[in-house]
């Protein structure tokens, strides 16, 4: 199937909001974490996270992605209590200075998301697929509230120790085929697919999910791809996080082609430059 003829006119009504994939979007990371892997620490307060986010809306954000609990390898995991307490001043601020903006919450558990949801969220990033909060659904479903549907193999603390598949295209797709008749199953059915690139995958896993994301396409739902300065770059290319700007912008270019909807960046210039491009590429 060739990505760039199927057209995704599929549009989420979510917290009164129309969310088009039409063209592709980027999702701005903003980690408000002392230990994530790139920017973890960055911001000393509330007024820095505000000045952050609207310097990538000005860059040409759509969605906003909040990060309260680092999900790096071997991260900490935290409380929900502790994760709220984070999250709260700078999500009321944030969803009162940017109404019309897309605000994606990044957690795995379900009373983190019911909180943000009632302070205006509209879209749940889980990492764990509901896996790691089986009432993670409950509450998307309730809220009837856009979902992002990650893989991801084990959990932070060992995704990372040894990953094995049979076959990690086919093993992860028969894990959509399953989750997303859970959520059907829930009266349930705004989704977003991101196959977790670097969650409990080696290197080669990555390549290759990558290289046949374009079969993800069959369950008609968007797909996300966060693949920004990540290890599957630096490994190859030798950088680290802080020099892998350029390899994060090839492989995006690579997944708009294979289908990618939504590429979830630190960097949110060149990503739009990317989407640009490429949106005019299949034009002509």
């Amino acid at each position: 199937m060739n990505a760039n003829l199927i057209k995704m006119s599929k549009t989420y009504l979510t917290n009164g909001k129309q969310l088009s994939f039409e063209k592709a979007q980027v999702m701005a990371i903003i980690n408000i974490t002392p230990d994530s892997f790139y920017d973890g620490g960055k911001f000393s307060s509330v007024t820095d996270i505000i000045k952050d986010a609207e310097m990538k809306i000005h860059e040409g954000a759509t969605i906003i992605d909040i990060g309260a609990a680092s999900s790096r390898p071997n991260a900490i995991a935290i409380s929900a209590k502790d994760e709220i307490s984070r999250l709260r001043e700078p999500l009321m601020k944030l969803r009162k200075e940017f109404p019309e903006i897309f605000i994606s919450i990044d957690t795995y558990l379900a009373d983190v998301a019911e909180f943000a949801i009632d302070l205006g969220a509209d879209i749940i990033n889980d990492i764990s697929g509901s896996q790691m909060d089986q009432s993670m659904l409950d509450v998307v479903a309730k809220h009837q509230i856009a979902y992002v549907l990650m893989h991801m193999q084990g959990i932070p603390q060992n995704m990372q120790k040894n990953p094995s598949y049979d076959d990690v295209v086919k093993d992860i797709s028969t894990f959509y085929t399953s989750k997303i008749e859970q959520c059907k199953s829930l009266g349930f059915d705004k989704l977003i697919i991101d196959v977790g690139f670097g969650f409990g995958k080696t290197v080669e896993h990555n390549y290759q999910l990558l290289k046949h994301l374009n079969e993800f396409i069959v369950f008609d739902y968007p797909l996300l791809v966060g693949l920004s300065r990540k290890s599957m770059i630096n490994k190859v290319i030798h950088t680290s996080p802080v020099t892998a700007l350029n390899g994060t912008t090839v492989l995006n270019t690579i997944a708009l082609q294979n289908g990618a909807k939504i590429l979830r960046v630190h960097d949110i210039k060149e990503a739009k430059q990317a989407v640009d491009l490429f949106e005019f590429y299949k034009s002509v």
